[in-house]
């Protein structure tokens, strides 16, 4: 943690809506004038595309089916927590892109799947915003959790997420219903010892419920829309969190807990705005102040 060079952690599985969060914080920087450096979980994977492939059919053979960008081993997490630490002490670090698809294959002029080579952290920026899957990532050699000044978890119930990769994953990537249901196979003992955990660790906690039936996602034909469901937002410290405040400003909204409101899920990006506001500002101020 660090008061002269912050950083806001955004952790999350692929499918989880951790991009839609992204936006949202987006727009704080742009609306409170901050100077934010982007990082992208996606740029810490040890292999790219075609790398990947290579690596998992070598895994394979040794007998090791469940190798997959959920363990450490295929993620550069000591680089990740490296570039953690230089930005929490002096501001500095590096890091690099990976390129998804044909647009930012265009955008960067490399082929898609690809990295971008390793670049400096922008100078004089005033935070520092990770989003990806290892935010909240601790093992025996790592840990970078304790370097986030603040940290957000983003967990659909797990059929809502399986539906919105099947959904991502076929139409904008191209992948078939078969490929992305052996990926999400394949996955699950690094999502339950590597990701999971990361949620025990987060400040805050954003869990979309859907209120329609997904009882078998893997036939689902359309991703549940914001207002089919509420949005369960827990807080690890809710001291100093202002619920009456919440509850007026978000109509149907209600206390599940003590430490937990409930907010329609239409109104998630609101939320985001009214809770994360004040609380990057006050990371601001300490800056500012420091």
């Amino acid at each position: 943690m660090s008061v002269k060079h912050p950083i806001i952690a955004v952790t999350g599985s692929s499918g989880a809506g951790t991009t839609t969060v992204m936006k949202s914080f987006t727009h704080i920087f742009r609306r409170e004038h901050i100077n934010a450096q982007i990082v992208e979980g996606d740029a810490f994977h040890r292999y790219d595309r075609n790398g990947m492939r290579a690596a998992m059919q070598e895994r394979e053979r040794d007998g090791v089916p469940n190798f997959s960008h959920f363990g450490p081993e295929a993620n550069l997490l000591e680089e990740l927590e490296t570039l953690f630490t230089r930005y929490g002490e002096n501001g500095g670090g590096q890091f690099r892109h990976y390129v998804h698809d044909a647009g930012e294959a265009q955008l960067y002029k490399q082929d898609g799947g690809t990295f971008t080579p390793w670049e400096d952290v922008a100078p004089n920026t005033d935070l520092m915003f990770y989003e990806g899957l290892h935010g909240a990532a601790v093992t025996e050699n790592i840990d970078i959790a304790r370097h986030a000044d603040l940290l957000i978890g983003v967990v659909p119930i797990i059929n809502l997420e399986w539906i919105q990769k099947l959904h991502r994953d076929q139409t904008m990537r191209g992948y078939t219903h078969e490929a992305v249901v052996d990926t999400i196979l394949r996955r699950m003992p690094d999502y339950v010892n590597y990701i999971c955990p990361q949620f025990s660790r987060t400040h805050v906690n954003f869990q979309r419920v859907p209120t329609v039936d997904t009882s078998n996602p893997f036939t689902a034909r359309e991703i549940p829309q914001p207002d089919e469901s509420f949005v369960v937002i827990r807080f690890a410290r809710p001291k100093g969190i202002d619920f009456q405040y919440l509850l007026t400003m978000l109509h149907d909204s209600f206390m599940s807990r003590p430490n937990v409101i409930v907010v329609p899920g239409g109104k998630m990006g609101l939320a985001m705005q009214l809770i994360f506001t004040p609380m990057i500002l006050q990371l601001i101020d300490r800056r500012s102040r420091a």
